[in-house]
């Protein structure tokens, strides 16, 4: 039976939700007949920092690093990291651990290379836009401005603390739309905060952590 490690509570409402639709795809597409036929989930869902904002402290990441190890003792075949910014760090994790970790950057590129996505827009944090996380060679960027990298954070920070939900939500969909009626093919989801709130979202957008889950499971 596979295990599976998640490293969550960045923030723990998305990290529920990554849970709750890895199990209904996995019904839905009838890969479980029994219950027995689950896979074998440990979420290690730890209290860190964000990494939202620009300025990450080495100090920030060491609840991530710890995180990892203890999943990593804990026997599990590989670990998805329920967070997009943390995965600008994503070699030195690996190198703690003999456990593989799903490489979202990289299952982001077979994506868009794959379906010959040539413009995108990155909803993101400022880190994640601004390290380059998700920028490839041949593919054209139409990014949020400064100002809007503010709302987003804002929006992101809010949401995570329950604070007029709503409202969070209509602030990403303006913006998404937006580049969209400029000229992208597609948004990439790059926070799993902003998977959440546009989820129900009908524009054109990305979001891999869960597709790449299933696709391991099913190897």
């Amino acid at each position: 039976m596979t295990r599976i490690g998640m490293l969550g509570g960045i923030g723990p409402e998305s990290t529920g939700e990554f849970y709750l639709k890895l199990i209904k795809q996995l019904q839905k597409r009838k890969l479980i007949e029994k219950n027995t036929q689950f896979p074998h989930i440990i979420i290690n869902s730890i209290p860190a920092p964000e990494l939202i904002f620009d300025k990450i402290k080495n100090s920030d990441l060491d609840i991530y690093f710890d995180g990892i190890k203890e999943l990593d003792r804990l026997g599990v075949d590989f670990i998805v990291m329920i967070c997009n910014t943390i995965h600008l760090f994503y070699n030195k994790l690996q190198k703690e651990v003999q456990t593989p970790i799903i490489d979202l950057r990289l299952e982001i590129l077979h994506f868009l290379s794959e379906r010959q996505i040539k413009s995108v827009t990155i909803l993101a944090t400022p880190s994640t836009i601004e390290h380059g996380l998700y920028k490839f060679d041949g593919i054209s960027y139409t990014n949020p401005d400064k100002e809007e990298l503010e709302s987003i954070s804002k929006a992101v920070f809010n949401f995570n603390k329950g604070i007029d939900k709503e409202q969070q939500k209509e602030t990403l969909h303006h913006i998404a739309k937006k580049y969209i009626q400029f000229g992208s093919e597609i948004i990439l989801l790059g926070c799993t905060e902003i998977s959440l709130m546009l989820e129900n979202s009908d524009l054109p957008k990305i979001n891999t952590m869960l597709e790449n889950t299933i696709r391991r499971l099913s190897l």
